[in-house]
């Protein structure tokens, strides 16, 4: 346990450790979305609620185990970086099925956590840190394909604008939430201090801008293989 859970900086982004986790989780996201549409309504729900639910409990425990280990920090740890927020509430899509939830959840896990696939800021390895970050960023990704193929929900064009709407609620609340904090969620006061693609943006405030200006044009670039591939009316 002690192995499992003591800090380590083993892992090198952009390296054959990187290469097998992606190739892993893409094989595993395949399988399982193979496998469950093979299955009755009733276990693919099942199935969906499962995968949700052990994101959100995997959050949910890293930040219980912080606390339990005593080098929890509130301006680091509460689970309100995009991503682990979205961790947290994926259960709402799966019990629901909603699709407003589908729409708005889409783009913003799509553009947030494929790009902390592509340039990870964990440098753990092999140990709880490591598995929750790759297990909750890719298993996000994943659902969302579930939520495709086996709740066969589609992104239309209004979801582009409404997805943009949350993320805009979503940088108000942590613009607030980090002024009383004096936190960092959603990088809105800095950038993170792994590379990311904010490295192209210029310093503070200015990348705040230019993600606001590229991210329609981002969400839309996910929407395109659908709009491609949208049945006649």
């Amino acid at each position: 346990m002690d192995f499992f859970l003591k800090e380590n900086n083993n892992f090198i982004p952009f390296s054959h450790q990187h290469l097998w986790v992606v190739i892993f989780f893409i094989t595993f996201g395949c399988m399982l979305i193979l496998f469950t549409k093979k299955q009755k309504e009733k276990i693919q729900h099942n199935i969906g609620n499962m995968l949700a639910f052990s994101i959100s409990l995997t959050v949910i425990f890293g930040t219980f185990l912080k606390l339990y280990k005593g080098d929890f920090n509130y301006q680091e740890d509460l689970p309100l970086h995009l991503c682990s927020f979205m961790a947290i509430i994926i259960p709402i899509l799966s019990s629901t099925r909603k699709f407003l939830y589908y729409e708005i959840f889409f783009f913003l896990i799509l553009a947030g956590t494929l790009q902390s696939l592509i340039t990870p800021d964990e440098n753990n390895y092999l140990n709880f840190p490591f598995f929750r970050y790759w297990f909750v960023h890719a298993g996000l990704v994943i659902f969302m394909m579930f939520a495709t193929f086996i709740y066969k929900m589609r992104p239309t064009l209004k979801s582009v604008g409404k997805s943009f709407l949350g993320m805009q609620v979503y940088m108000i609340f942590t613009f607030i939430l980090n002024y009383f904090l004096g936190s960092n969620y959603f990088y809105t006061n800095r950038k993170p201090n792994a590379a990311t693609l904010l490295d192209l943006f210029g310093d503070w405030p200015q990348y705040i801008f230019v993600v606001q200006l590229i991210v329609i044009p981002y969400f839309l670039l996910i929407y395109l293989p659908f709009y491609l591939t949208r049945k006649p009316v």
